[in-house]
């Protein structure tokens, strides 16, 4: 099984979730509403917990082929693999619960946070955790025969979370199967408004993945977006494009994804996400000239 649809040959949208204005129906439904938006991604929550069945999940699979729509999976928000024995081993059944649905239904990466500093004698310590973990849930992805699947951590927006850049990709270079994700609201959170506030800051992430990792690591970048408030502690909530007194810029993410050519899905975290992906769509073909 595994991902079923070929890659972005530039930039694919979508919404992380249903979207807004679909009242009733599954993600089936889901799939094809956003496509007849215009729209060839779609992120699956799971962060509540895995509940879909196998027959559920393929015939998510089955639309995603039909409408060409691109499939991510985002894991449950109770995953620490940085945590306390027993929290570890709670939070790597979720995620290998979220790595079996996505690979039914075709989903090409999972996207977690890997954990919390918290309880832990250093950061570096809470990393090291994370990664023996995850080697856990790649050997068990060989063993159930699971391919096509991607474990991808994620950039966090706190600063008690494991999930720096830098952090992300040591992860993903110590651990097989595993590929990044980019959350540009979550790094400008992170670092209290004073990142991610230009376009060379962009490609500075970029940059850093890529000498991390290799430029296989951006083909494609897994990428969410939106605006976002921002507190002493980082993230607080997620904003809408249209409210522009919270940063950043999506602007100044498109231009640099043109600058160096890089293939993308790009997941909006805005409350209005199907309506804001339509409009991060628009500013990157009609106004930045790439898509």
């Amino acid at each position: 099984m595994g991902c079923v649809l070929g890659l972005p040959e530039r930039i694919r949208f979508g919404p992380a979730g249903k979207p807004v204005d679909l009242k009733s129906g599954d993600y089936v439904r889901a799939i094809e509403y956003v496509a007849g938006e215009g729209l060839d991604a779609l992120e699956y929550e799971a962060v509540r917990g895995v509940r879909v069945s196998e027959k559920k999940a393929l015939e998510i699979r089955r639309a995603a082929e039909e409408y060409g729509v691109l499939l991510s999976l985002h894991a449950p928000y109770y995953i620490n693999l940085a945590g306390r024995e027993d929290v570890v081993r709670r939070s790597v059944e979720r995620l290998k619960a979220a790595v079996r649905a996505a690979w039914l239904m075709g989903a090409y990466v999972v996207v977690f946070h890997p954990g919390y500093y918290r309880g832990n004698p250093s950061k570096r310590h809470a990393l090291e955790k994370v990664v023996a973990a995850l080697g856990e849930v790649v050997e068990w992805m060989k063993a159930e025969g699971i391919r096509g699947v991607w474990l991808s951590p994620e950039t966090t927006g706190k600063v008690s979370q494991v999930g720096d850049v830098d952090e992300v990709v040591e992860i993903c270079s110590r651990v097989e199967l595993c590929r990044p994700t980019v959350d540009w609201a979550h790094l400008h959170a992170r670092y209290k408004g004073a990142y991610i506030v230009s376009k060379d800051h962009v490609l500075e992430v970029i940059d850093r993945i890529e000498k991390g990792l290799g430029r296989w690591a951006l083909d494609p970048l897994h990428t969410h977006f939106s605006r976002i408030r921002y507190g002493s502690g980082g993230e607080v909530e997620h904003h809408t494009l249209a409210e522009e007194s919270y940063g950043p810029e999506f602007r100044h993410v498109c231009e640099a994804y043109r600058e160096v050519g890089l293939r993308a899905t790009v997941i909006s975290e805005s409350p209005l996400l199907d309506k804001d992906a339509l409009v991060m769509k628009r500013i990157c073909c009609e106004e930045v000239g790439y898509c």
